[in-house]
This record gives structure tokens, sequence and C-alpha cells, in this order.
């Protein structure tokens, strides 16, 4: 419960993508580090969290089921050491197959994964911070693929990686939203705590918008349609208020099955690009 299955394909996807188109090729390198970003990788995310958010997360209501466990604090310690522990030798193997650049990659890729609930640095409690490192983390190992792979990176490449931070900005910044009363009681610190509910969906709306045309630059302009779903699911909520920010859980919800579905649009196009390169 506390690696939160439902999102394992956002980070384990990233990296696969990249790392594929860029050697054409699946190989034991590939395997190991889609595993790593499917579950170590999400339990040491969200196993720091879960533990450090304890408190908060007791004072949430939609806490302790899809969204994140509310973890008994017998479980806190073995959570812990289950991150570590788990995440460990993959580091490793991998950190024997990339340059010097490809192992810093990972090596923010981790840091903004500790940062972000870890006492002390606590980035989520960080407005504005709080949504580049969320990005951050579903961002990195597309990146740290790319890079393992010693990719050529081509301004459409760039267009790619930045429209891709841009839409987990967004999808950080309202996913925040629901969490503003809370988060408030909790004396808890957000960009939607800060910019109030209403400003900060219409930052959502505005990044996902923009992440849709940054697409234009690249070989497949038409994937730029892809962010309509989530325009579509933002919108209801642009006249939502502190009071009622509550309300934008539905939209969150939705949000969590909308990336298979675009996860499943996004395979067709990965398909249909890697078919062009055959002769």
């Amino acid at each position: 419960m506390t690696s939160r299955p439902v999102s394992w394909v956002n980070t384990a996807y990233p990296f696969a993508a990249a790392y594929f188109l860029a050697t054409e090729r699946i190989d034991w390198v590939f395997v190991v580090g889609t595993f790593f970003f499917l579950i170590p990788y999400n339990l040491l995310m969200y196993g720091i969290n879960d533990v450090f958010d304890y408190e908060s997360d007791l004072l949430n209501a939609r806490k302790g089921g899809v969204e994140g466990a509310v973890l008994d604090r017998r479980h806190h310690r073995f959570v812990l050491w289950a991150s570590v522990l788990s995440v460990a030798p993959f580091l490793a193997v991998l950190a024997t197959q990339g340059d010097l650049l490809a192992n810093g990659v990972l090596a923010v890729s981790l840091f903004a994964v500790i940062a972000y609930s870890a006492p002390h640095l606590r980035f989520k409690e960080r407005p504005f911070l709080d949504s580049l490192t969320s990005s951050t983390h579903f961002v990195s190992p597309a990146l740290y693929g790319l890079v393992l792979a010693q990719a050529h990176f081509s301004v459409g490449m760039w267009a790619v990686l930045l429209a891709f931070f841009i839409w987990g900005v967004a999808s950080h910044a309202f996913g925040a939203v629901q969490d503003i009363v809370p988060d408030r009681e909790a004396r808890i610190g957000s960009i939607g705590t800060v910019l109030g509910a209403r400003v900060t969906v219409w930052i959502a709306f505005s990044a996902y918008l923009i992440a849709g045309v940054l697409m234009l630059w690249t070989s497949v302009p038409l994937a730029g349609l892809l962010v309509l779903p989530y325009l579509a699911n933002v919108a209801p909520f642009l006249r939502v208020t502190d009071a009622t920010s509550a309300q934008a859980n539905a939209g969150w919800k939705r949000f969590l099955w909308l990336n298979y579905l675009t996860g499943f649009l996004v395979t067709m196009t990965l398909i249909w690009l890697v078919l062009q390169r055959i002769p």
C-alpha cells in the first residue's frame, strides 16, 4: 500500500520508453532499470512520505487507500529499512553501467525523492519547489534512460522533456488543491496554500496547455492533443474556492486513471515511431 502500485508505471514507463527508443533494444540494463523504477524507487519515494507525513495524514480524509497509506507507527522503522535496502543493490549495479553524467542524473533523481518528504529538507512544504521536485520524480527517470543510453539530444527531445516536466508541475499543483484545508490545519505549506485554490487550478490548466504547445516542436506534434483530457479534467474546478477545494479530489481520482489512457496513446505513438525507422 505504501508504494502506491497504481502509480508504479508513472516512473518505470518513462525510463523504459526513453532507454528503448535511444538503444532500440531490450537488454539486461533495460530490465534492471525498469524494475528499479517500477518498485524500489516508488517504495523509497512513497515510503518516506508515508512515514514522515504520518501526523498530517491522520487529518486528511483521503488518505488510507489508493492515494496513500496511513501507516501505524509500528511499521515506520520497517518501511524505512525496506525502502533503503530495496534500492541499494539496484544502485550498485546501475552505477557500473553509466558514466559520470548518468550517475549524476540518477543521484539528482534520488535526492529529489528523499528531499521531498525527509525531515529538515521537506521540499513538499516549500511552495513552488514542491511542484518542481514532484515533477522531477517522474521526468528524471526518462532523462536518466536517455543519458544512460548516450542518446543524442535534439531540439525535439528537449521539447518532449520540457513538456513532460511542465505536465508534472501542472499535475502536482492540481493535486495540491484538494489538500489546502488539511494542509493549513497541519501548518503545511504548498503551492496551493500560498496561492489559493482558484489561482492554483488556473496555473495547472495553463501549464497543461503550454505542455501541449511544446509538442509542436517534436516529430509527433499531434501528441500535443494528449493534454486535452487533462484540460477537460481540470476545467470544472476553475471556479473552485479554498472552502470547496476538497471537491478537487474527484478530479484527482480521474487523473490517476487518465494516466493509463494517456499511456496507452503514448505507447501507440511510440510503436508508430519505431515502425517508421524500419526500412
